[in-house]
This record gives structure tokens, C-alpha cells and sequence, in this order.
């Protein structure tokens, strides 16, 4: 089928959709990628999808492995968020790294594709993440200009202050759960003056515990998903590296194809 219209989705697990956790789809996982695609091939079915999108990859792994193979697939639309897992890296240089993502988003939009970037979170909420506060503020500001100088549209995750319940977040506290994900879809879509009808879920009031409960919650959350992830970081290997993308050709994935 030849689609007038093409959406590639691009990035790390944010975009894969690592939290909302899906059976039935590649990878395991859904995500607001798919959720946004999902309406824009139920308002028109003339839109492709892909979702290139893997888990762990850096931004010069996203902007090496993937901007090609989204040119290749003549993008009118991509959304992309890349960096995040660079922020968290010991050292790392933001203005040269930002460099190459403007080069990067420029490609896209020489190539004549809408491009959506994203802010980074803002974690202050977080113990352990609230550390790279400053360099992702220092981020944010780039892609800001980056935006500005492409004529990109962002979504401002660091001011989605709905984000800040934790309600939104996955176990592992680093990855929005199916709840985030399904808010993420209908702020981007409302980011690109898109109708939609996402139904963002009404969140369960969560008791408080009490400073032993959350110690013990907090000991057991360091030894099941920060000391792994801090191990695969000094082991220099990603949780990603077996895994290929979900949506590497366009089409209209199961969930949207019983519909379109």
C-alpha cells in the first residue's frame, strides 16, 4: 500500500514504549508512539507507521542507526527524542552532542518531514536522577533553540507537571507506565494541533507509607531495577542490544489495522 502521509517514530526506550507493557505487540511493549499513530490512521488511513525506536541507544546511536533508515522511508512526520541516555552517562560534553543532533534534526527537515522534538523530564522528584537536573536544563534549552531554528514543534515534557505523580511512572521509576505513556500520546498530540480520543486514565490514590515502608520500597527498588541498570552501564552493554526495531517498515500496525 503507498501512504500519502508517514509517521516515523524515533529514539530510545521512550519512544519504544518501555512501561507500557504489551504482550501482543513487538518488543513487548506499546507506548505513546503507537497511541499517537493509532489515531492518526483512525482519522485518515492514508498514514503509515514505523517505529524505529530501541531501547538503550545513546544519541549518536539513534542519529547514526536511524535518521538514514527514516530518510530512506520518506518521512512526512517523525518524532524523536534522543540524549536522555547521555545525560546519565558520568561525563559527557552537551554542547558538541547537541551539535550533532541539531545536523541531525536538519536532515529531517531538508528532507521535508514535521519534526517533533521533546524536552527532557524533570526529575528533581527523584533521589537518584534529580542529579542531572542542571545538565538537562542545560538540554532543554538547546533543543528550545534547535526547535526554533528548524522550525520544529516541541512538547515541553519538563513542563508537564502532571508527570511529577509517580502514579505516571513505571516500577523501575525510570520509564513512564501504560498511564504515562497514554498522557504522553495526548500531549503530543494536542502539541500538533491533532484531534484526538485518548482517554487518559483516572489514577488510583496511592496511601502513603510510612518512613519504614518507604525505606524498605526504596531498598528493594535499588536491588531489582538501579543496581542491574548501573551494572549493564559499567559493563558497557544495553538492554537493547538484542533487540531490533518494532515498526521497521510502514504499515498499520495490528491495533490499527482492524480499525483503518
Amino acid at each position: 500500500m503507498t501512504y500519502t502521509s508517514r509517521y516515523v517514530a524515533l529514539g530510545d526506550s521512550f519512544t519504544e514504549g518501555v512501561g507500557d507493557w504489551d504482550p501482543a505487540s513487538p518488543n513487548g511493549v506499546r507506548g505513546w508512539a503507537d497511541r499517537v499513530a493509532e489515531q492518526l490512521i483512525l482519522a485518515d488511513p492514508s498514514w503509515g507507521y514505523a517505529n524505529l525506536a530501541i531501547r538503550g541507544k545513546k544519541m549518536r546511536q539513534i542519529l547514526d542507526e536511524q535518521i538514514d533508515a527514516a530518510l530512506a522511508l520518506e518521512p512526512t512526520l517523525v518524532t524523536i527524542y534522543a540524549g536522555a541516555n547521555d545525560i546519565l552517562r558520568p561525563r559527557i560534553d552537551i554542547d558538541l552532542l547537541m551539535s550533532h543532533y541539531d545536523a541531525g534534526i536538519a536532515r529531517l527537515r531538508e528532507a521535508g518531514a514535521d519534526v517533533v522534538l521533546f524536552t527532557g523530564f524533570d526529575a528533581s522528584g527523584s533521589a537518584v536522577f534529580g542529579k542531572t537536573r542542571g545538565r538537562t536544563a542545560v538540554y532543554n534549552e538547546w533543543v528550545r533553540e534547535i526547535a526554533d531554528e528548524r522550525a520544529a514543534t516541541v512538547v515541553d515534557y519538563w513542563r508537564l507537571r502532571e508527570f511529577q505523580d509517580w502514579s505516571y511512572w513505571d516500577v523501575d521509576r525510570m520509564h513512564m507506565s501504560t498511564a504515562g505513556h497514554t498522557l504522553m500520546a495526548a500531549r503530543v498530540l494536542e502539541a500538533m494541533k491533532a484531534s484526538h480520543q485518548v482517554d487518559v486514565p483516572e489514577l488510583e490514590a496511592r496511601p502513603a507509607l510510612k518512613r519504614i515502608e518507604q525505606l524498605r520500597a526504596d531498598a528493594q527498588w535499588a536491588r531489582e531495577y538501579l543496581t542491574p541498570w548501573v551494572g549493564r552501564r559499567l559493563r558497557g552493554v544495553s538492554s537493547g542490544d538484542e533487540l531490533v526495531p518494532k515498526y521497521p517498515a510502514l504499515g498499520h500496525p495490528h491495533w490499527a489495522s482492524v480499525h483503518a
